[in-house]
């Protein structure tokens, strides 16, 4: 006789196409991470490019821990965390959510709000620049600048997106001079204030979009004087924009998508 298959509840969101399930943290499994992989999984699954399990949290009104698509987790996710503020804010009306991080508190203040879609300004805290350098692959070498924003990125700046770039990102993400991988943007300047981009995360690939990886774009683009702030980042998936004040501010939209449960 089979066991009764257990009920986990969930809400969707999205960022500017870049997808997570919020999951209250009581409910977590044993395995977290292979849980995570299996919900993700846009067939078998739900669908999403990750999970963010949700936690009390002392200091903060919630914790989150952010698991990606393959079952890894990450430190923070820009786009996760205004998903996270959305659906906070569909819970109980508020103005600002403070959440923590891996990368340590972040703070969402609601800038707009109609029906299922909010917009929210992420104090993102102050990314750390690294002097640009080159990479050697398999078929040429190509430089970035490597851009910490709580999580690890290297910006490359390319004149277009040409066929198969995401091979190429896939190489960089995964080469031996990065130890603990690497998320990776290309982007192409359109003017002083807007930049294009496209993103290959760790543990998840092509991305719609990219909270963080938007983040690092523009503090290149910026750093390497190809732009000034703020900066309107386009992707697939929507535009953001990115103010760089010491600290850096990302501003977009979310958008709460549905609730339903996983049979486990």
């Amino acid at each position: 006789m089979s066991s009764p298959s257990t009920a986990i509840p969930f809400a969707k969101a999205s960022a500017c196409g870049n997808d997570f399930l919020m999951i209250d943290g009581t409910n977590a499994p044993a395995g977290i991470a292979e849980f995570s992989r299996r919900i993700c999984d846009r067939h078998q699954g739900v669908g999403a490019d990750g999970v963010e399990w949700l936690f009390p949290a002392e200091d903060a009104d919630v914790r989150a821990r952010l698991f990606n698509a393959d079952g890894s987790e990450a430190e923070i996710s820009g786009n996760g965390t205004r998903c996270v503020a959305a659906y906070l804010c569909a819970e109980q009306a508020r103005e600002k959510v403070v959440v923590r991080t891996g990368a340590g508190l972040r703070t969402c203040t609601l800038t707009a709000h109609s029906s299922t879609q909010y917009e929210f300004e992420i104090a993102m805290g102050e990314p750390q620049v690294g002097d640009e350098f080159g990479i050697r692959l398999r078929s040429r070498e190509v430089r970035g600048i490597p851009v910490s924003m709580g999580n690890p990125h290297f910006v490359t700046f390319v004149p277009e997106f040409a066929p198969g770039w995401q091979q190429e990102a896939a190489e960089i993400g995964r080469h031996q001079h990065f130890k603990q991988g690497m998320n990776v943007e290309l982007v192409a300047i359109e003017d002083l204030g807007t930049i294009e981009a496209r993103f290959f995360e760790r543990g998840v690939g092509e991305t719609q979009s990219s909270g963080t990886g938007s983040c690092a774009s523009a503090v290149a683009a910026i750093a390497s004087g190809r732009a000034r702030s703020p900066v309107r980042v386009e992707a697939p998936g929507g535009a953001q924009t990115v103010r760089w004040e010491q600290q850096v501010f990302l501003r977009g939209p979310a958008q709460l998508i549905c609730r339903g449960e996983f049979l486990v």
